[in-house]
């Protein structure tokens, strides 16, 4: 029984190419001295075969030329001495001494012209008892002689005409040569046509040693071009290449690194003008810890030092506000927006202290199995006060979310206040929809209302500190413009990631998206930042149209 066999798919040679042909274009685009390389050695090869096709094609030419000028001449000279001794011949009409000439004859010819290779063909078909037949000697056969060749010696008796052939060879194949004809006349009995044919298969064989040793001279050169070509280049891209992975370790924040500098030429002054850049850098990046350290410590102390007179005036503050009423209205209203602007006050001095702790890199994570959620759950619950005063309708939509996740409660529940409480004041009295989902790598929360929404510009800069788009419009619930700053580094600091999208006239959207357990995140959060065209959920929500875009003027100035 046969053993089965198994087919290979003619694919798989090319899917087994694709690596290396990335590899290689991933080389072309990453390696100036590959690149310099490949074209150097591409345009040397193409230049040299280019010259050497050229000198080959020159050399043929010559080798044929000379050759069939020097057959010419030899054929010339046979054909003139052959004419006169037939034009001196005696024969009578005699068949046998015509057969003698024309043997004599072509032994003269033989001689002569340098070719055993001759055919004598009488012109005229005339029947005749006298006439030599038509002899073919030395190998030369009747179908080597073309019809055309023969019509041109037909036509022009005193011209010469020559044609290339191909010669049999013992094995069946052909080797070069070629075939000169011309007429002469014997006595009695009319013109006949001579061809002589040469070999030119030493020619050929000349040619051929002269291909291979261009063809030698040719690949040495390239060799040795691309051999010099990679010492030169070595030479010019390694000072380079050490220039630019001393630039990336600078750049990745080792400020200490500086580049070797040997001689005078022009890769020492590049790397003295490049070390002298990297100690200016130093030191001012070194002055501007210094002065960032110098200010982190004066909001630190500064807000430590607030705290007690603070502590103080909002005692005071909600003493009098306590006892307004026994007040005139000037005073009571004066106690009331004093006790306003102390809690304010407060709230500003609690988040400067938070903002401090992350610039010192001091904030630690209290982490627990918490359920986002049941946490949001709260949050919506503990602001559905303010969210009727606004006349929003906030609703919650949990198709996940419920299974425990390690994180801060505290600080995921100050960002959804945060996120939340912006929807509220910028929502329009429109719906707002939290949403929260999950997947096997993460946990996610989104924050959706309809109101007036944010151009790209604004939504770039929404993270920034103490920045608004709008500071001319009025809020109702007060905002130091450091709260998405602070949701922003809560989230990092759980290893999340806080997004947002905003388009004029159809709203924003926050998602908060933390990783499960620590791990990490995936390529895509379990809710979309950017919701789409969602048209059905604004005809569900009781919205028809989105809300129409007043003038807006944007500047840095203001709060968030």
């Amino acid at each position: 029984m046969s053993a089965p066999t198994a087919s290979i798919p003619v694919t798989g040679g090319w899917r087994d190419w694709r690596p290396w042909l990335r590899h290689l274009a991933g080389t072309w685009r990453t390696s100036l001295r590959f690149r310099t390389l490949a074209l150097t050695l591409a345009l040397t090869a193409f230049t040299i075969l280019g010259a050497f096709v050229t000198m080959a094609l020159a050399i043929q030419n010559d080798l044929f030329e000379s050759r069939v000028d020097q057959v010419q001449t030899a054929v010339a000279r046979a054909m003139a001495s052959t004419q006169d001794t037939l034009s001196s011949a005696q024969t009578d009409g005699d068949s046998a001494a015509l057969e003698d000439l024309m043997k004599a004859t072509l032994t003269s010819m033989t001689r002569q012209a340098g070719t055993t290779m001759i055919a004598a063909v009488r012109v005229s078909n005339d029947p005749s008892v006298i006439a030599p037949q038509d002899r073919y000697q030395g190998g030369i056969q009747p179908e080597m002689i073309s019809p055309g060749l023969r019509e041109s010696v037909e036509r022009d008796v005193e011209q010469r005409w020559w044609q290339s052939i191909g010669l049999p060879t013992d094995n069946g194949s052909e080797r070069p040569g070629v075939v000169v004809g011309q007429q002469a006349v014997f006595p009695d009995v009319g013109a006949y046509e001579f061809y002589f044919a040469y070999d030119l298969d030493s020619e050929a064989q000349t040619l051929r040693f002269v291909q291979v040793t261009l063809w030698l001279v040719g690949t040495v050169l390239i060799i040795l071009i691309g051999a010099i070509s990679w010492v030169v280049l070595r030479t010019v891209t390694v000072p380079i290449a050490r220039a630019a992975e001393t630039s990336a370790t600078l750049a990745a924040g080792d400020l200490g690194v500086r580049l070797p500098v040997r001689g005078d030429d022009e890769f020492a002054t590049l790397g003295r003008s490049f070390n002298a850049m990297a100690d200016s850098i130093e030191s001012q990046i070194k002055e501007l810890a210094e002065l960032s350290l110098v200010q982190q410590r004066f909001v630190s102390d500064v807000s430590h030092e607030l705290r007690t007179p603070l502590t103080t005036i909002r005692l005071a503050s909600d003493m009098l506000n306590d006892q307004r009423d026994t007040f005139d209205a000037t005073t009571a209203r004066a106690a009331e927006l004093l006790h306003a602007q102390v809690q304010r006050f407060e709230v500003l001095l609690t988040d400067l202290l938070e903002i401090s702790r992350y610039d010192a890199g001091s904030v630690q994570l209290e982490n627990e199995p918490t359920s986002l959620a049941h946490l949001a759950e709260d949050v919506i619950a503990s602001m559905q006060q303010l969210a009727d005063q606004h006349g929003t309708d906030v609703r919650l939509v949990a198709p996940g979310g419920y299974s425990p996740v390690d994180m801060d409660p505290r600080r995921v529940r100050r960002i959804v206040r945060n996120l939340l409480g912006n929807a509220i004041e910028h929502g329009e009295g429109r719906p707002i929809v939290v949403t929260v989902d999950s997947n096997q790598n993460a946990v996610a929360l989104g924050v959706r209302d309809y109101g007036l929404g944010m151009s790209s510009a604004d939504s770039e800069r929404v993270f920034d500190r103490f920045w608004r788009a709008d500071p001319s419009r009025k809020r109702t619930i007060g905002g130091t413009g450091l709260g998405l700053s602070i949701a922003l580094g809560d989230a990092r600091l759980h290893g999340g990631t806080l997004s947002v999208w905003s388009e004029l006239g159809r709203g924003t959207n926050f998602v908060l998206t933390l990783p499960r357990q620590g791990g990490a995140l995936g390529a895509t959060s379990p809710i979309a930042v950017d919701p789409g065209d969602d048209g059905a959920a604004l005809e569900e929500l009781g919205l028809t149209q989105p809300i129409p875009i007043p003038h807006i003027t944007t500047t840095p100035e203001g709060t968030a």
